[in-house]
């Protein structure tokens, strides 16, 4: 292997991302017999097919999904070198990639800010995706921090708490169990549930809580695809929904939407920092990480104003509960 080049790393992965010798040298600003070359030479040294040529063009082997992994490694590695040799010069720069779920899109641009505010010279790149997708950006070495309700198992991180993250039943104001108090799951589980993806954490959190109600979470409700897409199908009446207390601040204070008071709720979980443990920690990723520890859950929206209780009736609610600290100014 000592005969490989970064070039040839650069060749396979463009003939991964774009499937075809022609489209990759177009990308990479070779001829095609060049890139065809390079192919050859790595299959060579290895004594092993890259890619299966089909009339759809080229499809990795398992041989060529692993020399992409070492190589998307490798750039990984580099770019952490170069930050590396920046803080050794004292300079305080650096790069991170940030990838989110799509619940914490409320807050990630906010809590963004206020970091970039702190070191205006790192520059940071924000990925949002559903849950599966930001695993996967994680397993491909696309971001360096994902921030998530539910560390993943199927890829080996090192994950670290920053902040609660409350789950909660929502409904239109003018729903029959709007104005009710200590909901029980049964009777709750009589409703028309409008839910997200099979895999997101909300879904996963959902079917735990209504485990214990026969039969119900065989058929759990109607999918849909995205926070937004089940607020306003909420709000239009279409049914009620297990959801991110910080995904509604803003609905729930306008009076468009209403948190039900279903015994058990809110369920407490909490948001995750994860990084790949195989991942070398820059000093961008290890400022930010800091930087999350120390203030992260300042950015969280405010908890307590999405509960409609008043009086000594919240103040023990929240008391008991743990409601997290003062929004940022």
């Amino acid at each position: 292997m000592r005969n490989l080049t970064l070039k040839q790393f650069k060749t396979v992965q463009a003939i991964v991302s774009h499937g075809k010798i022609v489209s990759a040298a177009k990308v990479l600003g070779l001829s095609p017999p060049a890139v065809t070359i390079q192919l050859r030479q790595v299959e060579e040294e290895f004594q092993l097919a890259l890619f299966d040529r089909t009339s759809d063009g080229m499809r990795p082997t398992a041989a060529g999904l692993a020399f992409v992994e070492a190589a998307q490694a490798i750039e990984e590695r580099l770019r952490l070198l170069d930050d590396e040799m920046d803080a050794i010069k004292g300079v305080r720069t650096g790069s991170l990639r940030l990838g989110v779920v799509s619940t914490a899109k409320y807050f990630a641009p906010r809590l963004m800010a206020g970091f970039m505010k702190e070191h205006p010279d790192i520059d940071m790149r924000l990925a949002i995706g559903n849950r599966a997708e930001t695993i996967d950006s994680l397993k491909n070495h696309d971001i360096d921090i994902a921030l998530m309700g539910r560390p993943p198992k199927e890829v080996s991180v090192r994950a670290s708490v920053f902040g609660d993250h409350p789950l909660v039943i929502i409904a239109p104001p003018e729903h029959p169990l709007a104005s009710a108090r200590d909901i029980s799951k049964e009777r709750i589980a009589e409703e028309h549930f409008l839910i997200r993806e099979p895999g997101s954490g909300t879904r996963i959190s959902l079917e735990i809580f209504l485990s214990d109600v026969p039969g119900r979470i065989d058929d759990l409700g109607v999918e849909m695809g995205s926070n937004e897409t089940i607020k306003q199908a909420v709000m239009a009446g279409l049914g009620i929904a297990f959801i991110s207390a910080h995904t509604i601040a803003a609905e729930t204070e306008a009076g468009r939407l209403v948190i039900l008071d279903v015994v058990g709720m809110p369920i407490r979980r909490q948001w995750f920092s994860v990084m790949r443990t195989d991942h070398v920690i820059s000093p961008a990723m290890a400022t930010f990480n800091d930087f999350l520890m120390r203030k992260g859950a300042m950015y969280l929206p405010l908890f307590g104003k999405l509960y409609p209780y008043t009086g000594a009736n919240e103040a023990a609610r929240m008391q008991q509960m743990g409601a997290p600290g003062k929004r940022p100014e």
